[in-house]
């Protein structure tokens, strides 16, 4: 037993991905085993910045305690039961700002963005929790630095289907993108092949094309487009009219990421920005489908999977990392560290410092397992690479 209960808040931020439930039982079943107290904050970072400590009902809506009967069968879905937002407390846009928190003479036409570290402190504070576990990517995590920096003790946990959060291997959600990546593409193999016709795939991929590569390697596809290497049209469609000639089948198939770009072009972006700068991605499979149509003559067939590689349980890979990294949390927690954050590093599990999350961006090793002439996967020689080598 601890030396004194700890009052632990737990919250998701940023894109939801298979394991996140799991991570959230695991994490509440050890608490209990350790005999500390769990709250649930809604909505990620969106839940401290919209609660209002003299509003009770945002304490009801925002605020739930978590036991093992809460808990109990949550691990049976995909998703976060908590919910998620991609709020950032420390970057607010005027019209985002909750009506209590804009006092006399705030300007809800004025640009931002705003400020509101302050108010989630008093929030934690009020909450009178000892620590903080935030699971999320590298924007979630970012602001959990920040409130390390502030003084508040944080653990962070990594998620992302992308699996580029830096200073670990693996992210929770990776595994099932890949998976569920594969299985889609070999299904679409049935209709790319039965209609002769150029199949093109787009997966999710901001600054990373690591889903779009490994999807592509494991599932045999002849092409593979990567956020990391711009890429000439005309010389793909060349290719992919090759590979279509020679498969007996008559089709042929390419990955595409959805951060990938075109030679001399530009990211595929809409919608607004998000507290972290991001606008939505996802088209760039609708331009090249068009481009490579024109050139080549052939029909195609363009599937944009996105959310379809998030949803839905977990595999058995990302269930166990998830398991482990939010015991790993937990314990942390238990033993009064903070400011630290689980991860994989050669296969092996450790605790990083959280401010390494801000130290670099994870990419694809272009040169050790990518033809940047050829557009697709080189993967030759694996010893000493982590197991999905990055």
């Amino acid at each position: 037993m601890p030396e004194r209960v700890k009052k632990v808040g737990v919250l998701t931020g940023g894109g939801d991905v298979p394991g996140l439930n799991p991570a959230l039982k695991t994490l509440v079943n050890r608490a209990s085993d350790l005999g500390h107290q769990v709250l649930g904050i809604r909505r990620g970072w969106g839940g401290l910045l919209n609660l209002n400590r003299d509003d009770p009902s945002t304490m009801e809506s925002l605020v739930t305690p978590l036991d093992r009967q809460v808990v109990r069968t949550v691990d049976r879905t995909g998703g976060t039961f908590l919910h998620t937002s991609r709020t950032n407390p420390g970057k607010v846009g005027s019209s985002e700002v909750p009506p209590f928190l804009q006092q006399e003479g705030f300007d809800p036409l004025a640009k931002g963005p705003h400020d509101f570290t302050s108010h989630v402190l008093a929030n934690l504070e009020h909450l009178e929790l000892d620590a903080l576990i935030a699971i999320g990517g590298d924007d979630t995590l970012s602001y959990a630095e920040r409130l390390h920096r502030e003084g508040f003790p944080v653990v962070a946990i990594p998620k992302t289907m992308d699996n580029d959060v830096f200073g670990t291997d693996y992210c929770i959600g990776f595994s099932t993108a890949v998976t569920r990546s594969i299985n889609f593409i070999h299904s679409l193999r049935t209709s790319a092949g039965s209609h002769e016709r150029i199949a093109i795939v787009e997966l999710f991929g901001r600054n990373s094309g690591e889903t779009s590569l490994v999807s592509a390697y494991l599932a045999g596809v002849d092409r593979a487009l990567i956020s990391e290497v711009p890429f000439d049209v005309e010389k793909l469609s060349r290719l992919l009219a090759e590979d279509k000639r020679g498969n007996k089948s008559n089709y042929a198939m390419v990955t595409v990421s959805e951060g990938a770009t075109m030679i001399g072009g530009q990211i595929v972006e809409y919608g607004q920005e998000d507290a972290y700068g991001h606008k939505k991605l996802g088209g760039i499979g609708v331009v090249v489908s068009e481009a490579i149509r024109k050139l080549t003559g052939s029909h195609i067939i363009y599937q944009q999977l996105s959310y379809l590689m998030r949803s839905g349980a977990p595999d058995s890979l990302d269930l166990m990392v998830a398991f482990n990294y939010a015991n790993m949390a937990m314990d942390l927690v238990n033993e009064g560290m903070s400011g630290r954050m689980v991860a994989l590093q050669g296969g092996t599990y450790c605790h990083i410092p959280i401010g390494s999350v801000m130290q670099g961006v994870k990419r694809v090793d272009v040169a050790e397992l990518y033809d940047s002439e050829e557009y697709r996967p080189r993967v030759r020689h694996v010893l000493g690479k982590p197991m999905f080598l990055y």
